[in-house]
């Protein structure tokens, strides 16, 4: 007989709408609808009164909910903004394990002998997440408990409760809850479609079947369906290791109105963040750092490091975070009353460590390099990286010296149209307008077929037809037409790649009745 734990899963509905709407402040009768990968991850309560649901794409939700709010689902935003939940969880119980972002579980036995009994438990536990909301200014929603034989049982009947917010299921009455609830509530994107086609719409319809039989049938995962239909779950609860407060904080009072008093006055902070790292062993290579004003308004920005952060690097972060484009003496908009900063990639600081011989021109390398950003700012100082696209162009990125590509095309991507190897040495910046001629003079044209209006005999490299050189080879034309649904970003073109008499290799396009050079193949 397979032990099965006595588990209470809290679950706060909607939970990803309620960290997004909080964290962008949108108004609360605003639709919203959170997106991954074109679809509907999922929605406010007033998105689903128009029809919206989980699963739709974007162009369906927008249809059937004109007003609908698009923003893409961030996971990152969604379990930082649940670490304050688990933790006011872990100040009167110990033991929580994170489920997902908005549902966590614990095992029954301790809070329920504690309080005396388990209704007792989810009792406390509902109250000690409304003192959370009322004392941090946070929003929860109507936050459900449920207690039963086994994590998944004890999610449904959180999943299920009615206007006392908290349903229990006795010990051993699991199989008979979870009998008519659908097979969908598996949550098994590739089996529950096969199980409707069998016939079998319920879990009890499932938890009939014998075990070995659906194993053969089904595989182990299969089995493992079966075993939650029976009310058998074995899922241990694995508590969680409460996280090291690593990040680092500083308050002004009366709060500062310039860069170099608030950079100044954090320079120990920042020495004490560096100092908590190397102590617990580890360095820090991305970190978010948030700045309030007296208004109470907060605004932060994750920077990046191509090594590690030193305390001299956390202050420079802060300053240009804080200055902008102004200078270091420039006053601020509103006075600073706090600067948080909070370690969002770390490592072992064991991978960090200089070789037995050292590592000395790229430590000379990155010191000059962030010694320039000090003094000139932080975009003074840029990297040339390779981006995706179908012009040569577009795949020109530059981003600032420590931070990697946020918000460009990705090179490892397929682009249809792009320009096959090997690339050429020089792309010049701006395309240079240029002259394409025939036997006769006259400028050579593309038709609407797709055919050239003459055979190209002459190229002149400065657009001027007295400056034209005989052309020993061509090929070509290579339509490229993207973005037609947007008229501002449309381009229709034709490429060519040619060689002239003096053996210099060309690559053009044609757009329109213009010819214009985008690199030389030295």
């Amino acid at each position: 007989m397979r032990q099965v734990t006595r588990a209470i899963v809290l679950w706060c509905p909607d939970w990803p709408v309620i960290a997004t709407r909080q964290r962008l402040e949108l108004p609360a009768e605003v639709p919203l609808a959170l997106v991954e990968k074109g679809m509907v991850f999922a929605c406010s309560a007033e998105a689903r009164a128009d029809g919206v649901k989980r699963g739709l794409r974007v162009r369906e939700a927008q249809s059937r909910c004109p007003q609908l709010e698009i923003v893409p689902y961030d996971q990152v935003l969604d379990a930082r903004a649940f670490e304050p939940v688990l933790t006011a969880i872990e100040e009167i119980t110990p033991g929580v394990q994170a489920v997902r972002p908005g549902t966590c579980v614990l095992r029954a036995r301790g809070p329920a002998r504690y309080y005396g009994g388990e209704e007792a438990a989810a009792a406390e536990l509902l109250r000690r997440l409304e003192e959370l909301e009322g004392a941090a200014g946070l929003t929860l929603g109507d936050v459900r408990a449920g207690i039963a034989d086994g994590p998944f049982a004890a999610e449904q009947a959180a999943r299920s409760t009615g206007a006392d917010r908290v349903r229990i299921v006795p010990p051993g009455g699991s199989p008979a809850f979870l009998a008519p609830l659908p097979a969908a509530q598996l949550g098994l994107v590739e089996l529950t479609p096969l199980l409707r086609r069998l016939g079998l719409r319920t879990l009890g319809d499932l938890a009939r079947l014998d075990r070995v039989d659906v194993r053969e049938r089904f595989g182990e995962r299969g089995e493992h369906a079966h075993d939650l239909a029976s009310g058998m779950d074995g899922a241990a609860v694995v508590p969680r290791v409460p996280p090291k407060v690593l990040d680092r904080a500083i308050e002004f009072e009366p709060p500062l109105d310039r860069v170099d008093q608030v950079t100044f006055a954090f320079r120990a902070t920042a020495e004490q963040f560096v100092a908590g790292l190397t102590k617990a062993g580890l360095v820090c290579t991305s970190l978010r750092i948030e700045v309030t004003d007296e208004g109470g308004r907060v605004s932060d920005r994750t920077w990046l490091h191509p090594r590690l952060f030193s305390a001299s690097d956390v202050v420079d972060r802060v300053r240009w975070q804080l200055q902008g484009a102004g200078s270091i003496e420039s006053g601020l908009a509103s006075p600073i009353s706090r600067v948080t900063v909070v370690p969002e990639a770390v490592d072992d600081i064991g991978h960090h460590e200089d070789g037995l011989w050292g590592g000395g021109a790229d430590e000379r390398i990155h010191h000059g390099l962030t010694r320039v950003q000090g003094m000139l700012g932080h975009d003074a100082v840029v990297t040339a990286t390779i981006g995706g696209g179908r012009a040569l162009s577009d795949r020109q990125v530059l981003v600032p010296w420590g931070d990697r590509p946020v918000g460009v095309a990705r090179s490892d991507r397929p682009w249809p149209g792009s320009l096959p190897a090997p690339a050429p040495s020089t792309v010049f910046e701006v395309p240079r307008p240029v002259a394409v001629l025939a036997e006769s003079g006259e400028t050579v044209e593309v038709t609407d077929r797709g055919d050239l209006t003459a055979p190209i005999a002459s190229f002149s490299p400065t657009g001027t037809p007295r400056d034209a050189r005989p052309v020993d080879s061509w090929a070509g034309p290579w339509p490229v037409r993207e973005r037609w649904w947007d008229a501002t970003l449309a381009r229709a073109m034709h490429r060519f790649q040619l060689v002239d008499a003096d053996g210099t290799a060309w690559l053009l396009s044609l757009t329109g009745t213009a010819w214009f050079a985008e690199a030389r193949y030295d």
